[in-house]
């Protein structure tokens, strides 16, 4: 929430209170708020203040406050945007992250808020008119440098300008000229594209022509004769020519000082960098050579913390430090994921979800009050592709591959390692996806062949399937919702297992379906959960969790006191698998009675305290340079799918798993190069999040998206499937030529409700719980792709009313709410309709009340789309419910809707 002081300017009431960007220019030492449609307009004369505001779904807003300078702006403005950053700062309550942007040196991130770039604007911003008197269009030549963010600079209309390094756009009345330097990247002419695009939309009204021109081809060419031809003729270019901004090396050393009242910057005394020598009522620099952080404490004035940075400051000025050096200025306790990978052992910061812990005691009270409370959906635990597919496993044993039966697909052992391949529908071909279970107790040989049996039988697959490998314990959500029912039992039956525990004397604990075994019951619902056999002590049990306890003679359930409603429905069906011939004995806790402990060896102490989860952050996109045995890793932010580009290596972080993604041009050349990659990325750690090295990897290539990674973009499946590298894709979508698609397109990705898989298209593959597997999806379901209207060059026509589901069991027309199935309502009488997504160009839609559209709704609507649930509510409904427009909800990223469709029950 935005806080207002009455020491604050009047300008920044209400900031940072709403999501978004909130932009302030200083003219004539005040504040003056520059209208959204002048967003990414800087004047070179002029200093800005950048307010980036994100809401999360859980937890606090987090800012990030930019204060940009032009090249021309004086010392007092530059000044006054220092002081004012510190002021919002403090108005936000001190929990801002802030960030010093020069022009043409800006950050990564500030640049991510302005696609495809900034063009600063030369003299000085007029809130009256909103630009400069006289302002008239000219030649210009500009240099465009960098791959995913674009650095734009005006250089001087000369041939002399031009190097063999860069790319630049030669932007005249008639015609805009791109000259890719021969040493430019594919990835930076790509880019160059994009600006391209924007000039020509923003200055031309989209109505010029655009010619692309390569350095050194001379002849053959109008468009190179014309080029040439404006800077007075062809001329070599020097191939010693320089780029313009050399590249500031790192410094060899980290240095850590201590900044006084009086804005003196004194050692620290230590050369070692320890968390405990940053103290609360100090500021401390730290130089890291190309960024200067400055930390503030929390019981610091803003005096102190407005000397501190002009020490800083003064201290590049005096040292003659490069103008490039960025600084960023943070406050104890926001400390950036850069700056804590300087200190050594910075301490992990776990907070838990005390919004949940808040919501079921409330819910522990209506319980109590005799009402019936529903427990909200887990996140994240949704299937995104149809789970009802086709199922294959098998066991490594020595050097050989075990095929498993049908009935014992779902039961793994912790000695063994097994291989997965799971066949599902898609659109207009089957998909596989692969997968290496690690038990914890497998020995390292039975752990690489399991690898090595993957890829081969990965060869013989047809088209690109996904590849995963998981560790017991630490598996994906996806992991268990292809199986749906899952048991993992001690021990092993490799060969290899077997030899080992014999050699080393270990006794056999393999379960035989005898024996006295203690499993855990886990799970959010019947399609998503399991069993793990626990060692056989009362210290294995939790509070939060049920047990089956198994001996010879007897079974025992057991409820624990903070276990949910839904657990204990999971425990009589766990037991029903395990042992459905004994009859159980209850027992909840704190009435066990005494031969319940006695098969546990005696009572003794357990967790009993409410297991938090871990807030999940939103993920992080990250590409990989692996060129000359180097590995380094850059963040994108705010990233989107255009930023997968083809000559990359990419990994999205999810924190719970990550994706390591291939593009087809990339120089990675095969997959198990491409695992080895994601384990390097675990063991770098980059956002200092305590990443495991069992952390789960999914390998994903170019074209084979599966639906599980493109929910975390505004996915369209045309830009997936283009040829060329990315310049020529860029290009034919700048020249509106049609796009040749490599492979069918797909739908957008979706939820497949097991509802929803129309009965007669299972197939005989049954699993242990009964649950039947569908052998294609309901491949006539139709529905329009959702897509953003920056993605509307790819859209169609789509008819005003069509019919959802046609040609399915589901077939049947559009109908009211309350009226009969039999009576559609006729397109006369739909006042009600409405737009899927918003944009304008997909299926219209009835509408319905939230209750019948609920998942939990005991009069749900049929033959309606069940992705889109939420699109079916009135505007009055979806405003009460989301707390905002149909619009604003539709232009949050895909997997933000979902958390919040998640919560309403409407997922």
């Amino acid at each position: 929430m935005s806080l207002h002081r009455k020491d604050t300017d009047s300008a920044f009431e209400g900031a940072g209170s709403k999501a978004g960007l909130e932009i302030w220019c200083i003219e004539n030492l005040r504040l003056v708020p520059v209208p959204k449609s002048s967003h990414g307009k800087f004047y070179t004369g002029n200093a800005y203040i950048v307010l980036k505001t994100v809401l999360p779904k859980t937890g606090p807003a987090q800012h990030d406050i930019h204060y940009w300078l032009g090249n021309d702006t004086n010392k007092v403005d530059s000044a006054f945007a220092s002081d004012k950053a510190l002021e919002l700062d403090a108005a936000l309550g001190s929990c801002t992250v802030q960030y010093r942007e020069l022009q043409g040196l800006e950050t990564g991130k500030f640049l991510s808020y302005f696609k495809p770039c900034i063009i600063p604007v030369e003299g000085l911003y007029s809130s009256h008119q909103g630009h400069l008197n006289g302002e008239a269009y000219k030649f210009s030549l500009l240099t465009c440098k960098g791959d995913h963010v674009v650095h734009i600079k005006e250089v001087p209309f000369s041939r002399s300008s031009l190097n063999h390094n860069d790319v630049f756009i030669l932007d005249t009345a008639s015609k805009i000229f791109l000259f890719s330097g021969c040493n430019s990247s594919i990835q930076e002419r790509a880019k160059a594209l994009e600006v391209v695009q924007y000039i020509k939309e923003n200055n031309h009204g989209g109505k010029c022509e655009v010619a692309t021109i390569e350095d050194g081809k001379f002849v053959g060419d109008s468009d190179v004769g014309e080029f040439w031809s404006l800077f007075g003729g062809f001329a070599p270019i020097p191939r010693d020519s320089p780029s313009s901004v050399q590249k500031q090396s790192d410094t060899s050393s980290v240095k850590l000082l201590w900044i006084t009242t009086q804005g003196k910057l004194c050692q620290t005394g230590t050369d070692s960098l320890n968390k405990k020598i940053l103290e609360t009522d100090k500021c401390y620099m730290l130089d890291c050579g190309a960024e200067i952080f400055v930390w503030m404490g929390r019981q610091t004035l803003i005096s102190e913390r407005k000397t501190s940075i002009s020490a800083t400051e003064d201290f590049l000025r005096t040292q003659g430090r490069s103008t490039g050096t960025h600084l960023t200025f943070l406050t104890e306790g926001l400390e950036s994921n850069i700056f804590r990978s300087y200190f050594d052992n910075w301490p992990q910061k776990v907070e838990p979800k005390l919004y949940e812990e808040g919501r079921e005691k409330v819910a522990a009270i209506f319980k109590q009050q005799g009402y019936e409370v529903k427990e909200l959906p887990e996140e994240d635990c949704e299937p995104f592709i149809n789970c009802r597919g086709t199922l294959k496993v098998w066991r490594v044993n020595g050097d050989e591959l075990s095929l498993l039966p049908v009935p014992e697909q779902t039961k793994f052992y912790s000695g063994d390692c097994y291989v997965v391949q799971f066949t599902y529908p898609g659109n207009e071909r089957d998909e596989n996806l692969f997968y290496t279970w690690i038990g914890r107790s497998s020995v390292m040989e039975d752990r690489r062949d399991a690898i090595s049996h993957m890829n081969a039988i990965v060869d013989s697959t047809k088209g690109d399937p996904v590849l995963a490998q998981a560790v017991e314990d630490k598996e994906p959500v996806q992991f268990f919702l292809i199986f749906q029912t899952f048991i993992i039992f001690k021990g092993g039956m490799s060969k290899r297992y077997k030899k080992f525990i014999a050699e080393k004397g270990i006794t056999d604990e393999t379960y035989d379906g005898i024996k006295t075994a203690l499993f855990r019951v886990q799970g959010t619902s019947p399609q998503n959960m399991q069993a793990i056999e626990v060692d056989l002590v009362s210290s294995s049990l939790n509070s939060s969790y049920c047990y089956i306890l198994q001996t010879e003679t007897f079974i025992f359930t057991w409820i624990g006191s903070l276990s949910l409603t839904r657990d204990h429905d999971l425990l009589d069906r766990m037991l029903e698998l395990i042992n459905p011939t004994l009859q159980p004995i209850s027992a909840r806790e704190g009435s066990e009675p005494d031969i319940f402990w006695n098969a546990l060896g005696g009572k003794a102490e357990y967790p009993k305290a409410k297991e938090m989860k871990q807030c999940i952050e939103d993920p992080h996109l990250f590409t990989l340079n692996t060129t000359e045995g180097d590995f380094k890793v850059k963040e994108i932010y705010n990233f989107t799918q255009d930023d997968l580009t083809t000559e990359d290596v990419l990994v999205l972080d999810c924190h719970r798993e990550i994706y390591v993604w291939i593009g087809c041009h990339s120089n990675v050349g095969s997959k198990q190069q491409a695992l080895t990659l994601g384990l390097k990325f675990l063991e770098m750690d980059v956002l200092i999040e305590g990443l495991s090295l069992e952390t789960p990897i999914y390998i994903v290539t170019e074209g084979h998206e599966p639906p599980f990674f493109t929910r975390f973009f505004e996915w369209d499946p045309s830009k997936a499937n283009m040829h060329g590298n990315s310049f020529e894709r860029k290009l034919a979508i700048l020249k509106g030529k049609p796009h040749n698609l490599e492979v069918p397109t797909r739908n957008s990705w979706k939820a497949y409700s097991r509802e929803t898989t129309p009965d007669g298209l299972r197939s005989k593959s049954v699993i242990s719980n009964g649950l039947g597997r569908s052998g294609s999806p309901a491949s006539s379901v139709s529905g329009s792709n959702s897509k953003s209207s920056a993605n509307q060059l790819f859209s169609s026509p789509t008819p005003i009313v069509r019919k959802l589901f046609s040609g399915s069991p589901h077939d049947e027309s559009l109908v009211s709410a309350g009226s009969p199935a039999a009576e559609p309502r006729s397109l006369s009488q739909s006042a009600g309709f409405i737009q899927a997504d918003g944009s304008g160009d997909c299926v219209n839609l009835l509408i319905y009340p939230y209750e019948r559209l609920s998942v939990i709704s005991s009069d749900p609507v049929a033959g309606i789309d069940v992705t889109k649930r939420e699109a079916y509510l009135s505007d009055e409904d979806f405003q009460d419910k989301f707390g905002m427009t149909k619009r604003a909800f539709y232009e949050l990223p895909k997997w933000r809707q979902n958390k919040l469709k998640m919560s309403l029950h409407l997922f």
